[in-house]
C-alpha cells in the first residue's frame, strides 16, 4: 500500500486545480499522507519530496516535465492524470483515475523506466556553468531575433557538420513525440534509448535527422551575432551567447513511470494520440 503520494497540478488549467483537491481529500480519506503543489514551485516541492511513493502529476505532458523536474536526481515514480491534448507521457484520464486509483494504491501496475539528457553548459556571459537534464529535449534556438544560427555539432570528438538553421534539437526517445516529432524526426519507441539529433528549418546545410546510440557524447558549439536560447523540457530557458559550448549525453539517472495499463499499449494509442484522441 502506498502510503505518501504528492500531486502536482497545472495551475492554469481551472479543471487541474479542482481535480488536485478532490483527489487530495480522497487520498487521505483511505489513510495516506498527501502534499499538494503547483507544478510551477520546482523548489517548493522538491522540500516535499522526501518519502514520497507516488507522485501524481494532474495536466498534460508538460506538466509531467516540470514534475519530472521536481523528483530528478530521486526516483520517486510519477503517475500522469491527462487534462491536455495528447498526453503521451500521461497514464490516466480523469474517468480512469476513479477507476483505477485503488489498484494503483495497493501497488499495481509496472514501472516505466525512462532515461535522461544530461546536458553540461560551458560558463558563457549570463550563463554560469552547469548541468541540466532533460527528459525530452535539449533545443539550441535562435533568441528574439530570427536569424539562423550555426551550431556545430560533433559526436564523441568527431566532426559531424554545422548546422545553419533557426536550431538543433537533441531528443531522448520519450521526446521523439514532441518538438522533435514537429521539425520532422522519427518516431522512437519509448523504452528505446537511443536519440535524435535534427535541425529546426535548415538553411543550405545538413537536413538530415540522425539517430544516435545511447553511449556517445554530443557536443554542440553555438556560433551566433544575436543571442540565442537553450532551451531544457521546454521550461527552463537561458541565453546563450556565441561561442557557447553544450555537452550532452545519457545520464545515469532516470525517471520511472507508475504504469497501469498494459505494456503493450504504446503502439495501440500512438495513432489515436497523434490525433488528439483520448
Amino acid at each position: 500500500m502506498l502510503q505518501k503520494i504528492g500531486i502536482l497540478y497545472h495551475p492554469m488549467k481551472e479543471s487541474a486545480v479542482k481535480l488536485a483537491k478532490e483527489l487530495e481529500k480522497s487520498l487521505t480519506a483511505k489513510g495516506c499522507s498527501v502534499w499538494i503543489e503547483s507544478s510551477w514551485e520546482g523548489e517548493s516541492s522538491k522540500t516535499k519530496l522526501n518519502g514520497t511513493d507516488l507522485v501524481l502529476s494532474i495536466g498534460g505532458d508538460g506538466n509531467i516535465l516540470r514534475a519530472a523536474q521536481t523528483v530528478i536526481p530521486g526516483k520517486t515514480p510519477i503517475c500522469g492524470i491527462n487534462l491536455g491534448n495528447l498526453g503521451f507521457m500521461t497514464e490516466l484520464t480523469v474517468k480512469e483515475t476513479d477507476e483505477k486509483l485503488d489498484r494503483i494504491l495497493a501497488g499495481e501496475g509496472w514501472i516505466d523506466e525512462r532515461y535522461l539528457l544530461e546536458a553540461e553548459v560551458t560558463p558563457t556571459e549570463g550563463v554560469p556553468q552547469g548541468v541540466f537534464y532533460a527528459l525530452n529535449d535539449v533545443v539550441i534556438a535562435h533568441g528574439s531575433v530570427a536569424r539562423v544560427i550555426y551550431v556545430t555539432a560533433s559526436i564523441d570528438d568527431e566532426l559531424l557538420t554545422t548546422y545553419k538553421a533557426d536550431g538543433v534539437i537533441l531528443a531522448t526517445a520519450t521526446g521523439s513525440t514532441g518538438y522533435a516529432l514537429a521539425a520532422g524526426g522519427p518516431i522512437l519507441h519509448p523504452q528505446s534509448k537511443n536519440a535524435v539529433l535534427l535541425p529546426i528549418m535548415p538553411h543550405l546545410s545538413a537536413n538530415y535527422s540522425l539517430v544516435i546510440p545511447s553511449n556517445v557524447t554530443v557536443r554542440l558549439s553555438l556560433q551566433a551575432v544575436h543571442p540565442a536560447t537553450l532551451s531544457i523540457d521546454g521550461h527552463t530557458n537561458l541565453p546563450l551567447s556565441s561561442g557557447a559550448v553544450i555537452t550532452a549525453r545519457r545520464s545515469r539517472h532516470t525517471i520511472r513511470f507508475l504504469r497501469i495499463h498494459p505494456e503493450t499499449s504504446f503502439y495501440s494509442a500512438l495513432e489515436k494520440r497523434l490525433k488528439g484522441k483520448q
